[in-house]
């Protein structure tokens, strides 16, 4: 079986920069330097991981006519020395093999030792005309500033929820399946703003699925994330003070196998929104946007008063998924938060 054509995020790698979500800010800069022949020796791509650094750096690569020979990849998470990079030293000085330029791609460059840095830097200031490095990174603050200046610096940004909810409409529907609104909803979610973690959840469904239809309870199954209704009575459970139901509704959620960092996730993120919706009436539209009439409706209701969602109530929250790491009973270190918000009352 060839996984390239069978592992998602392989087989949807964009090939062309038409086919790049969310990153429009680099994209049209990249084609405006090929456009106008105004080609850098060094790039720097930063962002979160699974936002497209290195697939941009190929299609950059290809565009500029580097063949498969002269793309040469590197991993600093493995090749971090200062030897390795004395041999990259030495390897650049070589003519490319079929291409006006040879293109050095060194992912996860953060990793490389200070020694190594310093090594690289020489080379980054004065490079061979024929060679164009591109260093990739999610850790932007952990490379040298000299390393930095001597690069055109891009920020690749998460993608939101929609533009996610987007890619998987398209990639569903490639691979002949269909999908209801709910699931594409818990996926976008459960991505994090990473197309490739997308990509994942995507692909245990799809793997799962013998009807070719993605429906809310597969969905819900197989991530071990809680129905849309159980997290809506815990938040109206939560502002009526009512402890006897946000017992009775965790309880339901450990019995019925729901994952509880996803369970506190998607709690959480509904907080975040009511106060969002509180103390923001411009972002009103872009939340709407993001999720959906029906669920802004129910957020907003209890953004439009102060009452028990409050800043205090997000904190705990946030405390609460801390200690759920290290906790034998997954759901105890949220019991324990009511317990003390409640006993305050």
């Amino acid at each position: 079986m060839n996984t390239e054509q069978t592992v998602l995020y392989r087989k949807y790698r964009p090939q062309k920069f038409a086919e790049v979500f969310g990153q429009d800010h680099v994209v049209k800069v990249l084609q405006g330097s090929l456009e106008l022949g105004n080609i850098g020796h060094a790039y720097l791509f930063s962002g979160p991981r699974g936002t497209g650094k290195t697939s941009i750096a190929r299609i950059f690569a290809n565009e500029l006519g580097c063949s498969e020979n002269d793309i040469i990849e590197i991993d600093a998470a493995s090749n971090r020395g200062i030897d390795d990079i004395r041999a990259l030293r030495e390897a650049v000085l070589s003519r490319p093999f079929d291409s006006e330029y040879k293109m050095y791609i060194i992912d996860e460059v953060h990793m490389l030792t200070k020694e190594a840095f310093n090594a690289l830097l020489k080379t980054l200031e004065e490079p061979p005309s024929h060679v164009i490095f591109v260093l990739a990174t999610t850790e932007l603050h952990k490379i040298l500033p000299t390393v930095v200046s001597r690069c055109q610096s891009f920020v690749l940004k998460s993608p939101t929820r929609a533009i996610l909810r987007d890619m998987i409409s398209g990639m569903v529907e490639k691979e002949g399946f269909t999908i209801d609104t709910e699931s594409l909803d818990i996926i976008s979610f459960l991505g994090n703003g990473s197309f490739r973690d997308t990509q994942g959840v995507l692909q245990k469904l799809i793997s799962y699925s013998t009807d070719k239809k993605l429906t809310r309870d597969e969905t819900e199954l197989i991530t071990g994330a809680p129905a849309q209704s159980l997290l809506q009575d815990f938040v109206t459970a939560l502002n009526e003070k009512d402890i006897d139901s946000l017992l009775v509704l965790i309880r339901k959620a450990s019995s019925s196998n729901i994952d509880a960092h996803i369970f506190l996730q998607m709690l959480t993120e509904k907080i975040r929104t009511i106060l969002r919706l509180r103390f923001s009436e411009k972002m009103h539209s872009e939340i709407k946007e993001e999720i959906g009439n029906d669920e802004f409706s129910f957020l907003l209701s209890f953004a439009k008063e102060k009452n028990e969602i409050n800043a205090k109530l997000l904190s705990e929250l946030l405390n609460v998924y801390a200690d759920m790491q290290y906790a034998f009973i997954k759901y105890l270190p949220l019991e324990l938060s009511l317990f003390r918000l409640f006993e305050e009352k």
